[in-house]
């Protein structure tokens, strides 16, 4: 096996933790992976992985040579781009991870749009409420909502979001509006995922605006919660993307406005920086724009 395609296996393997899940990965058997390895850490002269009969664990060294590794094979897929005139024209498979309520919205019916333009790119949407990691799992860009923890990521800003306590006018109508976050505690509740911490809700610019809340209904749905709020059971805290179109049509109005905690920044997240593939600065560009334009009416 030679070089190149040994560090891909090395990779491969890393990230499965797994000889098996690597090759599967790769398209090879894993006999093929395991002596692909193992013809590097010969020539290396250095052991990668402690093996056991049940797991695959990097050492140190294979550790921190798997970030290095990971540069290279990053530069070089750059470099080929560049040869084979993709710089200029974006090809490829791109990978997006996004909020699964977010992605239905506005990110699916982009990315259609997007790839009528691009005969020479495909796509997969990854709409998952979690924080996907781009280089484990192999994806090109995120969309990410709420502050960025520190990393070593791009980041592009293209709006701002906000929380939001939404019913029905019907429900306003018949049980009041509060004036105040602690009136919730005499309203019907609807919990979401929305809501960062269990049983509390925070509000004000600087959220020091604590309320316990008790749900007497809870959902892993924020679209059927918020379903829930447009028949006029209840009252449900949202996103305001994911009721902007609701609220216009009148099947929901916002309460407690002047109590809203302090919006939440959405950004595109990719790992190459200014060397990004031309897939992912052409998506970056055409999906900004119209993203901003969304964003600044939710």
């Amino acid at each position: 096996m030679d070089r190149l395609q040994s560090l891909k296996v090395f990779v491969a393997v890393a990230d499965a933790e797994s000889f098996a899940g690597g090759a599967r990965a790769l398209g090879l058997s894993a006999p093929s992976a395991t002596r692909g390895v193992g013809e590097l850490e010969t020539a290396l002269g250095a052991r990668l992985f402690t093996r056991t009969t049940r797991q695959v664990r990097l050492t140190d060294v294979g550790r921190a040579y798997l970030d290095e590794v990971r540069d290279i094979l990053a530069r070089l897929a750059v470099a080929d781009d560049a040869a084979a005139g993709a710089a200029e024209r974006p090809v490829g498979k791109l990978r997006i991870t996004c909020p699964q309520e977010f992605g239905r919205l506005h990110v699916a019916p982009l990315i259609t749009e997007f790839l009528d333009l691009h005969e020479g790119i495909s796509a997969e949407l990854l709409m998952l409420d979690r924080m996907v990691n781009l280089v484990e799992e192999g994806v090109d860009i995120a969309l990410r909502i709420g502050p960025l923890p520190s990393s070593d990521l791009a980041a592009l800003k293209v709006g701002e979001v906000r929380r939001v306590v939404c019913g029905a006018p019907a429900y306003v109508a018949s049980h009041g509006l509060p004036g105040t976050p602690s009136d919730l505690t005499e309203h019907r509740l609807i919990g979401t995922p929305t809501d960062t911490a269990v049983g509390v809700w925070r509000f004000g610019a600087d959220e020091t605006s604590v309320v316990k809340v008790a749900p007497r209904l809870s959902m892993t749905s924020v679209a059927a919660a918020i379903g829930i709020a447009r028949d006029g059971w209840g009252l449900a805290r949202a996103l305001s993307y994911q009721v902007a179109e609701d609220v216009e049509a009148g099947l929901l109005q916002t309460v407690l406005d002047e109590h809203e905690p302090a919006p939440l920044p959405v950004h595109l997240v990719h790992v190459e920086g200014r060397r990004a593939a031309a897939k992912v600065r052409a998506f970056l560009d055409f999906a900004a724009p119209r993203l901003r334009k969304v964003l600044g009416s939710s």
